[in-house]
């Protein structure tokens, strides 16, 4: 075995480390393959590549896989629930303005992530591609403080998000990501448009998150052998639903002047001026565009992953993007004068204002339900995902208990106790909101940097393997073409800017309550990945290059 670019990468004695770890696992009979479960020929070329056993069913087809991806990002949904900021710093114009652009940008970064995953399809995701595409002396750094504290904290930040925002749904609230919403545990949302007198505390919104935490650990153990099986019944649904809202917006409720929708910004931040207010406003977009690359945690799940996993992320994400830019469209066109009515709206939420000017107490109530749906089946493929990238990691040794984390139910055939610990720390976390909504809303606030973070990491990878030795890529069956590392650097540089405005504030005079706390998170999260590094990973962690085979 050595590895794919060179054996300099790695000490001679820790690519014998790792290849004795894997050849007792080839031969651990809990592990070992069946024909059905290993996929096409391609699948199998691919793991011995890579060096991986398959330990999973490969029972996602292409149209599941393709519905996963769809139903995990819920891009209509999430930017129709969380677009407070965006409307406050840039109004209807910059809100939809600011999700083109958004979108765009996003779509380059996305096309080279689907790339490599047709280079490499496995689990680990961007931890893995830069651990092959890094230069040699910095493979093993990269990939661990990709994978050891950023890219696992932004998962589990995220699945907790998201956990937080279906909970507070399910308990008649909706969606939020900014402070003063994941504040309020929502019971607030369609509550308040009952009973205006309602008064919610955040211990409730922490109880709905727990609750919809045992949903999601039934679902992904449990009923882990349906979710495959019900993927495409799920794309209908998030399909039905959107049609729904649509007609609402389109056909019922009144309509704005194309004028003011979209050409009239506004800057309700007190920013110096309408472009830095619309620079700050465009984090509602960026919410609403993340996680297209989740499905690459699930490619050791696919079958023929090389082709279809990419295909998998670069149409979802496209069909997503189109189907919210319909939804973004007819809010703003939707949306009642003056925007600082909707704004301070008592249920917090631009959306239900519309919805409450536009239909009966029912209506509203029908319509949020049928915006929760795909949101909590959102939530479950996420954590799945997220528990399989936290196997991944496991696996290449990366975390600590590293063999316990990354056992496999030799009958569900699934990662269990990566399943339990994702949603463990969601549970966690949510406690957070009892004492602190402040500290909360700061820990939450990391998961767009930290993302960007390992997007940056991963294109900046790629983009010098291509450039300095191309020869040494793994063949992709889904590639860019020659076109491919100019995408790659537009998408970087894209990330770099999303990067540097994630870190400001909605406001440019703030109070502790309302400050963005994520520069100061994210520099602590990065200081203790160096410190694991240095201490832990620098002893125990080779990386997954140490296992690639160059035959």
């Amino acid at each position: 075995m050595a590895t794919h670019f060179g054996a300099q990468s790695v000490a001679p004695d820790e690519i014998q480390a790792s290849t004795t770890a894997f050849q007792a696992m080839e031969s651990d009979g809990l592990h070992k393959a069946t024909p059905a479960m290993e996929g096409t020929a391609h699948d199998r070329s691919d793991m011995h590549r890579l060096g991986k056993i398959q330990e999973f069913k490969r029972n996602f087809r292409p149209l599941a896989a393709l519905s996963f991806s769809a139903v995990l990002q819920a891009t209509w949904e999430f930017i129709l629930i969380s677009n407070s900021q965006g409307l406050e710093n840039g109004g209807l114009a910059g809100l939809f303005w600011s999700f083109v652009w958004t979108c765009v940008g996003f779509g380059f970064i996305i096309v080279s992530l689907a790339e490599m995953a047709s280079m490499s399809p496995a689990s680990g995701g961007e931890f893995q591609w830069v651990s092959e595409f890094a230069p040699a002396g910095q493979q093993r750094f990269l990939s661990y403080t990709t994978g050891r504290q950023l890219q696992p904290t932004a998962h589990f930040l995220a699945d907790d998000l998201r956990m937080d925002v279906g909970a507070r749904l399910a308990g008649w609230s909706c969606f939020g990501v900014f402070s003063h919403v994941l504040s309020s545990p929502q019971i607030p949302g369609l509550i308040t448009i009952q009973n205006p007198n309602y008064h919610a505390q955040n211990w409730q919104g922490t109880l709905f998150v727990w609750a919809m935490i045992a949903i999601i650990y039934y679902f992904n153990v449990h009923a882990a052998s349906w979710m495959p099986r019900i993927q495409n019944l799920l794309l209908a649904l998030h399909l039905m639903c959107w049609v729904v809202v649509i007609v609402v917006l389109y056909a019922v409720a009144p309509h704005n002047s194309s004028k003011v929708v979209f050409t009239e910004f506004y800057n309700g931040g007190g920013w110096p001026t309408v472009g830095v207010s619309l620079m700050i406003g465009q984090i509602s977009a960026i919410y609403g565009s993340l996680s297209a690359d989740a499905t690459a945690h699930i490619a050791e799940e696919v079958k023929d992953a090389g082709r279809y996993v990419p295909i998998a992320i670069a149409w979802g994400y496209i069909g997503n993007g189109i189907l919210a830019l319909v939804v973004i469209i007819g809010l703003i066109l939707a949306m009642p004068l003056p925007l600082s009515d909707a704004l301070e709206d008592d249920t917090g939420f631009p959306f239900l204002y519309v919805f409450r000017k536009t239909v009966s107490k029912a209506g509203v109530n029908g319509l949020t339900a049928i915006i929760l749906i795909p949101v909590i089946f959102s939530n479950i493929l996420f954590n799945a995902s997220t528990a399989r990238q936290t196997y991944a990691f496991a696996r290449d040794n990366g975390l600590p208990f590293a063999r316990w984390l990354s056992y496999v139910d030799p009958r569900r055939h699934i990662p269990v106790r990566a399943i339990a610990l994702s949603c463990l720390i969601s549970g966690l976390l949510s406690i957070i909101n009892i004492g602190s909504s402040v500290a909360f809303n700061a820990i939450i606030s990391l998961n767009v940097a930290a993302l960007m973070y390992t997007y940056a990491v991963a294109l900046s990878c790629v983009i010098y393997r291509k450039m300095r030795y191309p020869e040494t890529l793994p063949p992709r069956r889904w590639s860019l073409g020659g076109t491919g590392l100019l995408i790659n650097i537009i998408g970087l540089l894209y990330v770099c800017f999303a990067f540097f405005w994630s870190f400001w504030p909605p406001k440019p005079s703030t109070t502790a309550h309302d400050f963005n706390w994520s520069v100061v998170i994210f520099v602590v999260v990065f200081v203790i990945s160096l410190m694991m590094y240095m201490f832990q990973g620098r002893k125990h962690y080779v990386g997954p290059v140490a296992a690639v085979r160059r035959d």
